[in-house]
Formats: structure tokens, sequence, C-alpha cells
């Protein structure tokens, strides 16, 4: 192990048993790339150093901390999963009197009000049958999500982001580069903080999203979050994962592929 490999895992063994993050259960680019941004904005030049820092700065513990936090979201990640969603949440309050619907992690809140505008766009699917909870381990990031207000910024496109609806201005409201979703939505999801590795299983859910969590997850953890997601579906309930992710082969029987370039399963 080279010198700079040591004075990474000190870094992460500091992070993990100082700064109150389960380290261990991220794989190790996931953790570099997000640190070195870190050092990159505070001019540190190397992992030692960076780690005086984090002893001495309150500040930046909790900005490593938040960039830690897996949040890299958007309305309609993926516009064309999304699209292949419909027929199913038709079917689903067709035949269900409650829909429920969860997204885990849920970050800012852009993917379950996303799945809410969803089912109130579209003049087939039943929105008043659907319930949307969202979780996440961040709660500041939770706090956002109800607060439920998006900028357009140089790297974010809120108005792009909701192109996909037939009119979003019947879902948000435009001030500017500020977009608030509106009460119509809002009431429809609800959130909680939850871990999803070591949280318990949820109950009667009919299609959750868990979606470009996976990749930054070590191999070892993936099994038990779809152990916790099969246990909070309904026979027959759906599975939403990311595009470029990938069931773990232990899980595979537990589910069954309904819409594989999609990445859509079902529960058997």
């Amino acid at each position: 192990m080279s010198s700079d490999d040591r004075q990474f895992q000190r870094l992460i063994e500091f992070i993990g048993s100082n700064m109150d993050f389960e380290s261990g259960f991220y794989n190790d680019a996931y953790l570099d790339r997000r640190i070195t941004a870190r050092m990159r904005r505070t001019d540190t030049d190397n992992y030692r150093t960076y780690k005086q820092l984090l002893k001495r700065e309150a500040d930046e513990r909790e900005a490593l901390l938040d960039s830690l936090s897996i949040n890299v979201t958007g309305f309609f990640r993926n516009p064309e999963a999304w699209e292949a969603l419909r027929p199913i949440l038709q079917e689903l309050t067709e035949n269900h009197r409650t829909v429920r619907l969860w997204s885990a992690p849920s970050a800012d809140g852009r993917e379950p009000y996303s799945a809410a505008m969803l089912a109130l766009d579209d003049p087939d699917i039943n929105a008043n049958r659907v319930e949307v909870l969202g979780t996440d381990i961040n709660d500041d990031i939770l706090e956002e999500a109800r607060d439920a207000t998006y900028e357009t910024s140089h790297t974010t496109d809120i108005a792009d982001e909701l192109a996909p609806l037939d009119d979003y201005a019947e879902y948000v409201n435009e001030d500017g580069n500020t977009f608030t979703v509106k009460e119509s939505v809002t009431e429809m999801v609800t959130f909680e903080q939850h871990d999803l590795i070591r949280g318990r299983a949820k109950r009667d859910f009919d299609l959750v999203f868990c979606r470009n969590l996976l990749i930054y997850i070590d191999s070892e953890y993936k099994v038990p979050i779809f152990e916790t997601i099969r246990g909070s579906l309904r026979e027959g309930g759906y599975l939403m994962i990311g595009m470029t992710e990938t069931l773990p082969a232990e899980c595979r029987e537990g589910f069954e592929p309904v819409d594989k370039a999609h990445r859509i399963y079902r529960r058997v």
C-alpha cells in the first residue's frame, strides 16, 4: 500500500469514528471523489492535511458530511424511464383503492414530487388513489424536500427537468429562477428519515424507487437493501432502479423483469 493510500484509509477511519458517518457502506471510489472535491475547495494538498483541517474546523466537517450525502437528483431523471411507468401506474390505480409509492433515498424531494406530478398529469392515472413517501438518511435534506422550493442555476434548469409534463405551470409556481411545488402536489407526498441499509422494511408498497444509490454502495451491502425493499413490497409490487444499475445475483429470484431497458421489476 502506498503512502497516499495509507493516508486515505486513515482519513476514512477518522470520518467513520468521529463524524457519525458510516463510511464502510460506500465504495472507496465514491468517497474519494467527494473528499477530493472538498480538498480542492479548501486548497488542501493531501489527505493528511485535510484530516487535520477536519479536526480543527467544525464547519468543514459539516460541509464534508453534506457532500458525502447522496443527493444527486432531478425532476423526471431519465424521462424515458418515467414514460415506461405510466401504464404501470394506470394499472395500479385501476386495481387498488390506495396505491403507495416509496422513493428511497428521496434526496431533496424531486423524485417523489415527480411521481405525484406524473399521476396528476396523466388522465388515465387516478391520482386520488396515489400516496407517495420519500425517505432519506439525511434529515437536513429532508427539510429541503419539505420546503419544496428549487432554484434554476448554471448547472440545473428546473424548467427543462419538468419538460415531460404537459404544462408544468399546473404543478409549480414560478418566480424568476425559483420554482415552488404547489400544494396539490405536496399534499400527496410525505417525508420521513429512514436508513435503507440498517432500517426495517416497510409495509404494503406498490412501487419502490431505488435509483442511483447502488452505484455508490459496496457490494456486500446491496443484498440487505434489496431484502428491505422486497419485504416492503406487496406481492406483485414493482421496483425501479437506476438505468446503469443491476440487481445483485442473490436477489434475482425475488424479482422478475417487467421492462429490462428501463430497469423495472416485479416482486415474485
